[in-house]
């Protein structure tokens, strides 16, 4: 086994700590990469505190981890020692059902095995995220991460960055296409690059007035304070697609309504209670109300190729190990620009 440092929570009623635990040695098929960065995603709190289900304890969260290959397994044939690599939000998945064999590994008929409060497919032994020193991974959910961008930089795009891209590119989002984001946030930054690198007319919409610039220089041709009914109204009728990335109880009618006929809203945030939608906000113009899961492997690779092309990494925020509860109350209160990212050499 591999002896391996990391930060844990005991169970949801304690706070994140040193901890040591052991990974699995590596396999014919494995690959261990020594993690450089792991970014902070919301969920990494939801999850520590039991606020969708309840976890696996202890927890080490993290699923936005880019590293260096250390070791590799016999039966390897894409990486080697020294290469830069990425885990996201899967470490497995049963690879034989229909839809992983459409590359659409985050929907395993099975069950998708997460990066951490998961069971490996032996269905006892649980997974350990990012916030640690290393981590052993199957080749087939190791994604290449190019040298050209800042590392640290490109953790977030392991779920942030697909939670955008996949479901832009599912709806063919580009030129000729009025794009609203809703919520400029880790997860709606993202879809603002992704859309304007796509080619479509991009519009943030967002409750709060301080936004408008950060839109501005992510690249947004609009904005719309949705607070102020006047602007609400000149948007109504104008978008093809609404990418909702919020995660806080909002009104789902009101945002239909901006949508043109045949427009979809499409979601990526988890409000912590269900939407009420009324039907006539449907029907009053054949509108749609779909959800996207991050993406399959290869979309994932397929991301990261793209975003070094194109330059395109996530706003960061780096922190330090020790400061993750500190991060934690910031990012409730919406004060980052626009994701945290741990360096894991402060562990």
């Amino acid at each position: 086994m591999i002896e391996t440092k990391g930060y844990a929570a005991q169970s949801a009623d304690t706070n994140l700590a040193p901890w040591a635990f052991e990974r699995r040695e590596v396999g014919p098929h494995d690959i261990q990469f020594d993690i450089l960065f792991c970014g902070v995603c919301h969920s990494d709190l939801h999850q520590i505190k039991n606020d969708w289900f309840p976890g696996i304890f202890p927890m080490v969260p993290g699923h936005e981890i880019v590293g260096r290959v250390v070791k590799v397994g016999d039966h390897v044939k894409k990486f080697k020692v020294g290469d830069l690599a990425g885990t996201g939000c899967m470490v497995d998945s049963c690879q034989v059902c229909e839809n992983c064999k459409k590359d659409l590994e985050q929907y395993c008929l099975e069950g998708s095995t997460g990066t951490y409060n998961s069971l490996e497919r032996d269905g006892k032994t649980p997974t350990y995220g990012g916030y640690s020193n290393t981590v052993v991974v199957r080749e087939e959910f190791v994604l290449h991460v190019s040298d050209k961008l800042n590392l640290a930089a490109v953790a977030p795009l392991l779920c942030a960055g697909i939670t955008t891209y996949s479901p832009l590119r599912h709806w063919k989002v580009g030129r000729g296409h009025k794009l609203a984001v809703l919520g400029l946030g880790g997860l709606g930054h993202m879809a603002v690059k992704f859309g304007v690198a796509f080619g479509a007319e991009v519009t943030v919409l967002s409750t709060s007035p301080k936004k408008q610039e950060d839109a501005r220089k992510l690249g947004a041709h609009n904005f719309v304070l949705t607070t102020d009914e006047a602007q609400v109204k000149a948007a109504m009728g104008t978008f093809d697609f609404i990418l909702d990335t919020v995660s806080a109880e909002h009104d789902f009618n009101m945002y239909l309504s901006l949508l043109r006929t045949d427009g979809t809203l499409i979601c990526v945030g988890v409000p912590p209670k269900p939407a009420e939608i009324q039907p006539f906000s449907l029907l009053g113009g054949r509108k749609s109300v779909a959800g996207s899961g991050i993406g399959g492997i290869a979309e994932t690779q397929e991301m990261l190729d793209f975003c070094a092309e194109h330059n395109i990494v996530s706003e960061i925020e780096m922190i330090d190990m020790k400061d993750i509860h500190t991060a934690y109350e910031r990012m409730e209160k919406g004060d980052v620009r626009y994701r945290f990212v741990i360096d894991m050499a402060t562990l």
